[in-house]
């Protein structure tokens, strides 16, 4: 027989993760389509743009300078290989935990997104762009924020001890 609180646990990966997907790669396409490479729109003046570069290395641009096929293969394996250690994390969970399975949810949806972009174009399209007179952040996507705010829920719950049923 079938759990059915065991379904709802999945179902709610699916659904956020699923999300997440769908709206990092809705927001990325339109950005190609809508904004040339290397070409930015202000949002909030002196704060907030949006602005179309693509990624070939990592957070922060690790690994931009390597060779190409080099950063494929690690980035596809070290992307594969977070997203079975999430879901195994996911899995691992207790259903009490919601929050915590919420945040797996954010990163699980976050890795994907960014792997379809390393499956099709062998780099990430990013495109937030957020700054302060000369404090500038790496640009980043929607996928980057999913997995950033997941693992800040991750972290919380992990000095914690647990995070709030």
């Amino acid at each position: 027989m079938l759990n059915p609180l065991k379904n709802e646990k999945y179902a709610r990966l699916a659904v956020v993760a699923g999300l997440i997907v769908v709206a990092d790669q809705i927001s990325k396409e339109m950005v190609q389509r809508f904004i040339p490479l290397y070409h930015s729109i202000s949002v909030i003046p002196g704060c907030f743009n949006l602005t179309h570069i693509h990624n070939p290395g990592g957070a922060f641009g690790f690994l931009a300078g390597q060779s190409p096929q080099l950063r494929q293969v690690i980035f596809i394996f070290a992307s594969s290989l977070a997203i079975g250690l999430i879901f195994y994390f996911y899995r691992s969970t207790p259903r009490r935990f919601v929050a915590l399975s919420f945040g797996f949810s954010l990163i699980f949806g976050g890795a994907i997104g960014n792997l379809i972009d390393r499956l099709r174009f062998g780099k990430v399209v990013d495109f937030l762009d957020a700054y302060l007179g000369t404090l500038h952040w790496p640009a980043f996507n929607v996928a980057d924020s999913a997995i950033t705010v997941g693992i800040g829920i991750f972290l919380f719950h992990l000095i914690f001890q647990k995070l709030p049923e």
